[in-house]
Formats: structure tokens, sequence, C-alpha cells
């Protein structure tokens, strides 16, 4: 069935999303804000001021999409494998394969507005919210999307798109490309993985993955701001230019530490209940 791998994905990404908002959400103003000394400055602080539910703004709207999202990344990653190969997913994939459909996958995700992916406009306005705080001029998400379409027009929906395809492409090569390595090694030949290797691979696939997107992350989130509190940039280049600028080195960097926290038991969870799904149908 290939749609399975679809529903899978959508059923798994949702699970995963509600597990790690909280820390995305601290993750984001981090990157975004200079307020904070920290990550425990910017928890306490959010909680003094907003309580538990500061965590989670911006989540209602992303809920259904990143679960399409993830259904899109893993369906397309495992039709595409399978076509690469031609044969039975007993039989272990070259890691060549591995990464190519990863990237496909990547390419999926981010792709350009008129395949009419609804990830970037949804991803903007997830930013958005999470960098309100109380007495925001951001009643929700559909008033978000309205002052965003009233202020910047149509194509004010994609800011950040190229940051989100330059961080997205590679490295959902590298997402199903460490998760295949720790599947296999531990696991014994010839046998499914159990649940120990799926949770250490998923979890290291993630922690591997946002070490590498983190830098570009970074500037998705300032571009994604841009115009709306946040300093105004004209481009991905000119973003990477001023903040390495005034900031340093260092500024791709913001929320690594949060990153890899976070990445570790959404990505372990989100590929238990895929592959759990997947076996049980």
């Amino acid at each position: 069935m290939p749609f399975l791998e679809f529903i899978a994905g959508w059923i798994s990404g949702a699970v995963g999303l509600v597990i790690g908002h909280p820390l995305d959400t601290v993750k984001v103003r981090l990157q975004t804000q200079s307020v904070y000394s920290g990550t425990f400055d910017c928890m306490v602080r959010t909680y003094k001021h907003e309580g538990f539910g500061g965590f989670f703004k911006g989540m209602s709207f992303p809920v259904l999409s990143v679960a399409l999202s993830n259904a899109v990344s893993f369906g397309s990653y495992r039709n595409v494998l399978d076509y690469l190969t031609q044969s039975h997913r007993s039989i272990q994939p070259p890691l060549t394969a591995v990464f190519t459909a990863g990237c496909f996958s990547g390419v999926t995700q981010a792709s350009e507005p008129n395949v009419r992916s609804p990830k970037p406009p949804i991803d903007l306005v997830k930013v958005r919210l999470q960098n309100q705080t109380d007495g925001g001029k951001y009643r929700g998400p559909v008033h978000c999307l309205a002052m965003i379409l009233r202020e910047d027009g149509p194509k004010g929906l994609f800011r950040g798109f190229w940051a989100l395809a330059l961080r997205d492409v590679p490295c959902f090569g590298l997402y199903f490309l460490p998760y295949e390595l720790m599947c296999r090694m531990l696991s014994e030949k010839g046998k499914q993985p159990g649940t120990f290797a799926v949770l250490m691979a998923g979890g290291v696939a993630g922690v591997v993955t946002w070490a590498c997107a983190t830098p570009m992350d970074v500037m998705k989130a300032r571009l994604q701001m841009s115009g709306a509190g946040g300093r105004v940039y004209d481009s991905v280049l000119h973003c990477v230019t001023v903040s390495v600028r005034e900031e340093g080195l260092r500024v791709f960097f913001r929320g690594l530490l949060l990153n890899s926290v976070r990445a570790f038991p959404v990505n372990a969870v989100t590929f238990l209940s895929f592959e759990m799904i997947m076996r049980n149908f």
C-alpha cells in the first residue's frame, strides 16, 4: 500500500510535534530575541509571564500541517527508496539510495509555492506566534495569516522560504542516513530492528540532523520575524552577513543545545510510532 507510509507519517508527526513544541518555542525565542541571557532564563521568564500556555503558543495551527509535512517526508522517502532499490524492504538498501531518497523528501518538504507546499506559510505563522508575548498583535493563527497578507501580500507568506529550503533538502538526507546506520548496528542481520534499536536510531538521527540544520534554522527564524518586531533583512545572504558581523560565528549555534535535547525524544518517538504503525498494518 503506497499510501500507508503517508498515513503512518501523519500520525507519528502529530505525536512528535506535541512532545517537542514547548522546547521548540524556547528555541525560537532564543534565536530571534536578544532579551534572554540563556535557555533557563527564557524558560523562567516565559513561565512567569505566560504560564505553561506560553510554551504551547503557535501549536494549534501546525498540528495538522506538521503531521502532513511528516506524512510527505516519510511517505516520499519510503516510496522513492523502494523505487531506487527495486527490492523488498527485507533487503538492506544501499546507503547512497537512503541518502538520495532522504534528500528527495527534503525537496518535497520545502517545495516551491507553485507546488502548493503548505509548510512555508504555516512555519512562518508558528514562529510569529511563538515569539508573541501577552498583548501581541496576533489573536490567533488565522488572524496572523490575515495580517501578513494585508501587510505584505501573498509573497509575505513565504518569508524565509529559501533558508527553509537550504535547511531541509540536505538535512533530510542526513535524517534517514544515521537512522538506517544505527538500526543496522543495533539489530541482528536479517531481522527487523527492535523497539530499543528504533528509539536509539531515531533519537540519534534527530540530534545529528539538527546539529547540521541549526545554522540555517537560525537564519530562517530571523527572516520570518523580519519586519514583525524583528530586524528587517533583504535576503538569506544579507541575514547571514549582518548576523555574523554583529554577533560573530556563535550566532549560527543559537538554540543548538535545545535543538539537540528536543530532537532525541521527539524523533525517537516519531520513528517508533511510524515503525509500529507500518508493522501493525
